[in-house]
Formats: structure tokens, sequence, C-alpha cells
């Protein structure tokens, strides 16, 4: 039973259990360095560490007041987070046929978790509309976006956008009268595509001869509905944008984004030079 004895005394001393548990290969293969007692160990906590490696080790300690970022890019990160979260929950009760989709929708509304899960998520889209757009504004107003970042800047638009395009393909999703013609007057739009829209500028040099390259049955608009009007087939693709694509290539998007906030030296402070934070 000396072991026992042993066990206690390691639990009533919290820095003897606590010594032994830093020692062991699983602990180490997770930290590869002490707490952060100085400058440099806290440096290499960081950048060792793959949840906390994509953020600066030092920030400017203006840049850090929230009058002058007002959060808005964590906000629109945790937003994105809870749509994430509710999204793989709706797909449990959601079937993206014509059939099913607006019963299963009345169903999410009234009787799943008690319409609370699609509502938190119905929610969420349009508060992150509105917080990536103050984000943007605010960048653009406090000049984040001039040189050292401007190719972040570029990333953060094409975010914005796939953030409207996760608007616009979610919004079919319901199956209803108003998101059916909403999309269908959304889609028309997509005649106007340059060179691969029947009413786009550039369309006449898309033929051979007099035969047209781009006719309604192969413009950008019959692409994204996989037909001449919204039908099935346009939910099922708006369905799989929605869920599979864009969200792929926002994932890739927002993980350069991050990755160049933290190597264009952090969260721009107001003003030049400023001191850095620990």
């Amino acid at each position: 039973m000396s072991w026992l004895n042993n066990l206690k005394d390691k639990v009533g001393t919290p820095s003897g259990w606590y010594s032994d548990l830093t020692r062991t290969p699983v602990w180490k293969s997770i930290f590869r360095h002490k707490l952060p007692n100085d400058p440099k160990n806290r440096a290499l906590v960081v950048l060792t560490n793959v949840f906390l490696h994509l953020h600066p080790v030092r920030m400017r300690k203006q840049g850090l007041r929230v009058s002058y970022t007002w959060c808005m890019g964590g906000i629109s990160f945790f937003l994105f987070l809870s749509l994430t979260v509710t999204g793989i929950l709706l797909m449990f009760y959601y079937r993206p046929t014509a059939q099913h989709a607006y019963p299963d929708m009345l169903d999410l509304m009234e009787s799943a978790s008690l319409g609370i899960m699609r509502e938190m998520h119905r929610w969420a889209a349009h508060l992150m509309i509105i917080t990536v757009w103050l984000h943007m504004l605010r960048v653009f107003l406090t000049g984040s976006y001039k040189p050292p970042r401007e190719f972040n800047w570029v990333v953060g638009v094409l975010l914005l956008v796939l953030t409207l395009l996760f608007s616009f393909t979610g919004y079919l999703l319901p199956w209803d009268q108003l998101a059916m013609w909403a999309v269908t007057v959304g889609s028309n739009m997509a005649r106007a595509t340059p060179m691969m829209g029947t009413e786009g500028p550039g369309v006449q040099l898309m033929q051979i001869g007099d035969v047209p390259l781009i006719t309604a049955g192969s413009d950008m608009r019959f692409v994204l509905l996989a037909g001449r009007f919204v039908g099935e087939g346009a939910l099922l693709r708006f369905y799989v944008l929605h869920c599979l694509g864009i969200p792929f290539i926002f994932v890739i998007l927002l993980a350069v984004h991050f990755w160049r906030v933290r190597r264009d030296g952090g969260i721009s402070g107001p003003g030049k030079g400023g001191k850095l934070a620990l």
C-alpha cells in the first residue's frame, strides 16, 4: 500500500502531482515548453502550440483597445463557429428535396429543439453579415488595409463575398415562396456575368463563327440553378454549396487571414509605433 500513500501525499501537495504530470510523455507531446515565465518562453509556447500559433506573440497595446477594433473580427469568427455547430445539427433534420424541404423546415421551427436551433442559425447568419461589414468598415476607416496588409485586405474582401454567398445559398433552403422568388431574382443577375452570361459584356466574343457558345442552356444562370428555373436541382445545388463548397473555401481563406494578421505584426494600432504587449 506504499504506492497509495505516496499517491495521497502527491495529491495533497499540488506542486508534487503537477510536477509529475508535466514530466509525462503525453504532457510533453502536447506542451513542448514549460509555463511562460519570461518573454522568450512565452513566445515559444505560442509558436509551438497548434491552437495558439496563428496568433501573434506580441501586440500593440493601442490595438487591443475595444474602442479601436470593436472586436468585430472576433465576433464574426464566433458567429461563424456558432453557424457551423448549429448548421451541422440542422443537417440531421433537413432533407434537400422538393417533397421534404418545406415540411422539414416547419418541423425545425416548431418541433425540433423547440425551434431554438433554427432561430440561432438564422439570427447568427444575419448578425454575421452585419459584423463582417462593420469589420471591413473599421479596417478601411483606420487605414489597416495599407502596406504591408494589402494582401490580407484582399483576402478579407474574398471572405466578405463568401459570407454573402453563404446567405444567398442558404436563403433557398426553406423552400417557401419568399425563398424561391428571391433566388429567382438573384439568379437572373447571373445573366449579366461577363463572358459567361447571355446578357453579359463580352458574350459576343464567345462564339465560333455564327454559333454562340453561351446560351440560356449553358450560361452562368444555368450552372447556378442546374436548370432554366428554380427547381429541385437548384435546391440540391444550393444545399451542397451552402454546406460543403463555400465552407471549404471559407475555412482555407480564414486560416490564411489569421496567419497574415500574425505575419503582418498583429492587429494594427492607431498611429505609428506603439509599445508591444506580451
